[in-house]
């Protein structure tokens, strides 16, 4: 059972990661940028001309790695899930660059026995010369096997603000973004090594039928959309981007991604893959500039 003291108190070293226009190429390409050579607009994402990052690069950057797997946060690992992710970019994402990582435990909160826990985690990343914010980042992770740890001493924190579900009218855009069958070997490379989205035993083993796409992958993909449908690939225009992770994306699946307009830069969003009639992203928030 996770320990609420150990880990609303977990101390994270500062992460320095360099970066440089191949991975942020890299980027691009593993959340299907590119997939139309003669689509120039897409190509400022993956050639090295007038190179722009896709400003959720900024989510897989810092990282503190799998920390809840340290045996003395008492979290039950193999239950645990990408629940929410969000990011806020404070200028943009620079092609390329060195960052400070600075990463902290925001909240836990016990739902109770059998229901789960919830870890907010929140991280800053600061250009390590000029020390000036690029990008705030927030991830929800949801520990299904860690319901009922409050019981013995009672300390648990509030919740973090749920994610407004999306309009019931027809969604003002949507677009259709196919993936490849081996998106998840292109987008590993960005640093998520985890062998359920490359190893088709270890999936197995998991409970599906063949590896699945990462979930920050089908994040960057909404962002794609975005930045297609409402950005006029300008990546600069992308401010904010929250979504709460609701299904698994299988590699070669098409993502039908509905966004709907609320006025003053302001979209919700969802996505959803037909051929399963599953919804894999909901609740979406963007804000646009």
């Amino acid at each position: 059972m996770i320990d609420y003291d150990i880990v609303r108190n977990w101390s994270f070293d500062e992460i320095v990661q360099s970066y440089s226009a191949r991975d942020t190429m890299l980027y691009a390409l593993g959340i299907g940028m590119g997939a139309d050579p003669m689509n120039t607009a897409e190509l400022g994402f993956v050639h090295e001309k007038s190179l722009q990052a896709v400003p959720t690069m900024a989510a897989v950057l810092g990282s503190p790695g799998p920390w809840l797997r340290d045996p003395r946060t008492g979290a039950d690992y193999v239950k645990l899930v990408h629940g929410e992710q969000s990011i806020r970019l404070l200028q943009p994402l620079p092609a390329a660059a060195t960052l400070a990582a600075r990463n902290r435990v925001l909240s836990i909160t016990d739902k109770g026995a059998g229901k789960g826990a919830i870890v907010v985690v929140q991280r800053e990343l600061r250009d390590q010369r000029s020390g000036e914010q690029i990008a705030d980042i927030r991830q929800v992770t949801f520990l299904r096997g860690d319901g009922g740890f409050s019981a013995g001493h009672g300390r648990s924190d509030a919740g973090p603000e749920a994610l407004p579900p999306v309009p019931e009218r027809a969604p003002d855009v949507e677009e259709s973004m196919p993936t490849l069958e081996r998106q998840g070997l292109i987008y590993r490379l960005s640093g998520d090594y985890n062998p359920l989205h490359s190893d088709p035993a270890v999936a197995k083993a998991a409970g599906f039928n063949r590896p699945i796409l990462h979930g920050l992958c089908t994040y960057g993909i909404a962002a794609h959309a975005l930045l297609r449908s409402v950005c006029g690939y300008q990546a600069a225009r992308l401010k904010e981007l929250s979504v709460r992770f609701t299904a698994p994306v299988y590699p070669g699946e098409t993502i039908r991604v509905q966004l709907w307009h609320e006025g003053t830069g302001r979209m919700r969003l969802r996505a959803r893959v037909d051929e399963r009639d599953a919804t894999v992203l909901n609740s979406g928030v963007a804000v646009i500039a």
